[in-house]
Order: C-alpha cells, then sequence, then structure tokens
C-alpha cells in the first residue's frame, strides 16, 4: 500500500496543504488566501487566528481531493513565511497583536537606533545580517514596547514568540520549536553556535523566555494532537520537518551541493546558493543564512539575495491600478509592446532589499515619456523582476567566487514565459524549470520524509528532479549592457526618499 508525505505551506498571502507521493509528484493541493492589512503606510500584518483557521481548512481540503485516509500519509512538514512574527499567550492561545509581516517597515527606527553604534553591519559577524525591518527581532521589540503590558507578561514567562512555523506548529502539537533556519532569520541567533546569543537579546531587550526552542529541520518535533475539527482528522500523525520558504525551496530543488543554486518568484523574490558547511561572510550585501540541518548532520549554510517586492507588484497593477483583472493578463499586456519604451519600475514599496538594503528607498518609475502606454507599464514592471535578480546574482558570484552555469527556478511567476526569457537574456545563462514547480512545499515534504525514513537518503531525492523547460540567452550583449546600465540608474533615483 502505497504511503504519502503532507506539507504545510504558510506562505505570505495564502496557505497551502499540499499531498505527495514518494516520487516527489503533488497528489492533492488546497488553498486558501488570508487578508492583508495594511493599518498605515509601509505597516503590514496578517492575523494568526485566521491563518491558523486557513490551515485547518485546507488541511481537510486536500485529504478530500485525494481520497485517501489520514493512516495513509506518514509525516508533515512545515514550511513558511520567514520574518513574519507573531507574539501570543502562552496560556489562552491568543495571539497579542497581529502579527508583524516580514515587509513592514515600523521598525526603522529601532533599527536606526541600534545602527548609531556599530553601524547597519554590526551583527553580521554573529548574525549574518545586516541590521534591516525585514528581521524579526525588531518586530518583537516593537511589539513588546507598544502592546500595554506585553514586556512585563513576556518578562513573566507568559509570553511566546515564533515566525509563523512555530505559531502551526504549536496549535498542531503543543511543541514551542523553530528550526535553524527561522532562527537564522531573526537576528537573535548566532550562526556559530545555533543557538539564541544572550548578548543579541539583551540588546533587542527580547526575553529567553518567550523563545521556542532551535531544532534541526528535519526530525520528529511532536504528533498533531488538536482537537479543532479541520486538523484533527490527521491526529496522530508526526510533524517531522520544518525549513523557512525559501530554504525549503532550494532543498526541493535538491540544491545538496556546494555552488547549487535556486530562485524563487513569489511576492518576492529569492536567490539561495548552497555555501557547504562552513558560513561565508557577504561583502557584497548578501545575507549569510542556515541552508537546512538535516537530524544530526551538520548544518550546510548558503548566501541568498532577498528582493522584497517582485509579484507583489504584479498584484498591485491588479488590485490597487486595476491595470489587469488577474496576474495571468501581464503577460499579455506587456507582450503588446516591443520593449519597455524607455522606462524602468523600481518597486521599493518597502524600500530596497540585497544588496543595497535601504529601508528609506521608495518605488518610482523613471524615464516617462507621452510615448509609453499601459503595455510599457507592464512589460517594465515584469523586467523589474528580472533586472533585480541580476543585480543579486551578481553579488553572489562575487562572494561565493562561483560562476552560475545555469539558474533552477521555482515559483508562481516561473510559467510566465516573456519574463523568463527576458531572466535569461538579462543574465546570460539558462533558466530552468522543474517538473515539479512547488518546490517549496516538496523541501519540506522531503525534510519530514526522511525523517522518519520514508527516503532514505539525498540520491532518492535528487532521482526524483526533472527538467521541464529550459530558456536560453538570445540577447545581444550590447543591448544587455545599455539595459542593465539604465536599471542600474533608475535604482539610485529611488535612494533617501524617506526623510
Amino acid at each position: 500500500m502505497p504511503k504519502y508525505v503532507a506539507a504545510i505551506d504558510q506562505g505570505t498571502t495564502s496557505t497551502r496543504f499540499i499531498i505527495f507521493d514518494h516520487g516527489g509528484n503533488v497528489l492533492a493541493v488546497d488553498q486558501k488566501e488570508h487578508r492583508q492589512i495594511y493599518p498605515k503606510p509601509g505597516w503590514v500584518e496578517h492575523d494568526p487566528l485566521e491563518i491558523w483557521e486557513r490551515t485547518q481548512e485546507v488541511m481537510k481540503g486536500a485529504l478530500q481531493k485525494s481520497g485517501l485516509q489520514p493512516a495513509d500519509i506518514v509525516a508533515i512538514g512545515i514550511t513558511n513565511q520567514r520574518e513574519t512574527a507573531v507574539v501570543w499567550d502562552k496560556s489562552t492561545g491568543k495571539p497579542v497583536y497581529n502579527a508583524i509581516v516580514w515587509q513592514d517597515t515600523r521598525t526603522d527606527v529601532i533599527c536606526n537606533e541600534l545602527a548609531e553604534v556599530g553601524g547597519q553591519d554590526r551583527l553580521r559577524s554573529k548574525t549574518g545580517l545586516p541590521l534591516a525591518t525585514y528581521f524579526s527581532g525588531p518586530k518583537i521589540k516593537w511589539i513588546l514596547d507598544n502592546v500595554e503590558g506585553a514586556r512585563a507578561k513576556a518578562e513573566n514567562g507568559d509570553l511566546l514568540f515564533g515566525n509563523m512555523d512555530s505559531w502551526v506548529i504549536w496549535n498542531l502539537t503543543g511543541a514551542h520549536i523553530t528550526d535553524v533556519t527561522n532562527a537564522s532569520r531573526t537576528l537573535l541567533m548566532n550562526l556559530h553556535t545555533l543557538d539564541w546569543d544572550d548578548e543579541l537579546l539583551n540588546l533587542l531587550g527580547v526575553p529567553r523566555a518567550m523563545l521556542p526552542e532551535i531544532k534541526s529541520s528535519s526530525e520528529v518535533y511532536g504528533h498533531v494532537t488538536v482537537a479543532q475539527d479541520g486538523a484533527s482528522i490527521l491526529q496522530g500523525i508526526p510533524v517531522s520537518g520544518d525549513l523557512g520558504d525559501q530554504q525549503a525551496a532550494l532543498f526541493g530543488q535538491t540544491c545538496f551541493s556546494a555552488g547549487e543554486a535556486k530562485n524563487t518568484y513569489g511576492t518576492g523574490c529569492f536567490m539561495l546558493m548552497n555555501m557547504g558547511e562552513i558560513p561565508v561572510p557577504s561583502k557584497s550585501g548578501l545575507l549569510t543564512t542556515l541552508g537546512y540541518k538535516i537530524g544530526n548532520q551538520k548544518a550546510v549554510y548558503a548566501l541568498e539575495g532577498s528582493i522584497a517586492i517582485t509579484g507583489a507588484l504584479i498584484q498591485w497593477l491588479r488590485d490597487n491600478l486595476g491595470l489587469i483583472q488577474s496576474s495571468a493578463e501581464v503577460e499579455t499586456l506587456a507582450s503588446s509592446v516591443e520593449d519597455n519604451g524607455g522606462i524602468y519600475f523600481v518597486p521599493a514599496f518597502s524600500g530596497l532589499f540585497a544588496p543595497y538594503w535601504k529601508s528609506d528607498a521608495r518605488g518610482a518609475i523613471v524615464g516617462m515619456t507621452r510615448y509609453v502606454t499601459k503595455g510599457h507599464i507592464a512589460r517594465a514592471a515584469l523586467e523589474a523582476t528580472a533586472y533585480q535578480t541580476c543585480e543579486v546574482l551578481d553579488a553572489m558570484e562575487a562572494d561565493s567566487g562561483v560562476k552560475l552555469t545555469a539558474l533552477k527556478v521555482d515559483g508562481g511567476m516561473v510559467f510566465n514565459e516573456l519574463l523568463m526569457q527576458f531572466q535569461s537574456d538579462i543574465l546570460d545563462v539558462p533558466v530552468v524549470r522543474p517538473k515539479v514547480a512547488e518546490t517549496t512545499a516538496l523541501g519540506a515534504a522531503y525534510a519530514a520524509g526522511l525523517a522518519v525514513g520514508f527516503w532514505k537518503d539525498y540520491d532518492e531525492l535528487r532521482a526524483n528532479w526533472g527538467k521541464d523547460k529550459e530558456w536560453t540567452p538570445k540577447m545581444d550583449v550590447s543591448l544587455r549592457a545599455g539595459l542593465y546600465s539604465g536599471w542600474k540608474k533608475a535604482v539610485t533615483r529611488t535612494f533617501d526618499w524617506v526623510e
């Protein structure tokens, strides 16, 4: 009787439950969106209770669609939007405030104050990260400083913190844990000890008692014990994989050797390169982060280039401007013109992430003339994703000394043919889409399956990977250079906008 592994993929805009077979193929998937809450400019929140409700609904939905019995599922893995911070009451299970999302910029004052001594990179040697609004630590501090009574409760040990992985796992199993990949995104974990660091905790004013225990990315954390409707059908099943979404995609793309890289095109864009068992410090504005840690094996590190806004820009064209009715229409609109008409769209809506790390930048469309149509705007929006990826790849090659020969890609935007061809053109390397594009959920499933012996080793996982489509560069060298230098110029126009 064949068995299956499932993954909860708790993303920025939706939550999914996906069931995979031994070959890494999708058997069933259920997906539900949750609200994006914008209380003030630059603030982005989610309702953690709504997300937990959606999680239960999709677990139930995918199981029904699959026609399987709960006993057919041997393990559940979790993958999640990283850096989105939730603080909740240990006894009631109720959040003390909405989850503060990774894109949120309200902690810029906290980050700037911390950077007054030692600069933006003062914590890099320990954490691999710059001081930036992106990470969870300053968000915890903001909640403790701004929610009445929160700091006193936290110091009494009555409050718990987690990224979304910890929140979901706690609700599923009662265990308060996280894995090394999520912990490495808080500005509170020491890259070398893989533990919370007292000096960092004191600096950010975060009591150790509220933090989850840091585990590997692949081990049994607990079993589903929840008595609520949606998840109770999977009672007793081990929860045994936990990876932040981008690390999960690296794992799902089977980038197990140093120098192998992937790029995920989602709400934002995230390129990760496996750097092996030694953390490589970045001199080019990238993050040094945990790639994964499987059971008792040594931790594997990665270099990461994070871009805040890519797919979210297409959603913005749809929801805020009404230029398109559905995200898929952007390709048709962008294809209605030959080129970008001389314009560049720099989507610094949440500031600029890698390789600039400027939280005071804001979005801009530059080069506008009367000639420009909505087709050009759509095309410039798509091209922005490719240019930003190119900047990250340049930084990655500079830091690692590895010249990329091909880029493995995944995420929602990889079905946009125009974008993928332009990406290959501007990078001047082949771009390869795998057969299973759900690599984020697949990575979490792999970690969970390895922990219970469903897959025995990396070779079995590698054998599952297959190529679906490849794009190769077709652009003239001088055209590429001209377009890219125009982009570089456009980016500088967004700097220092917020006083």
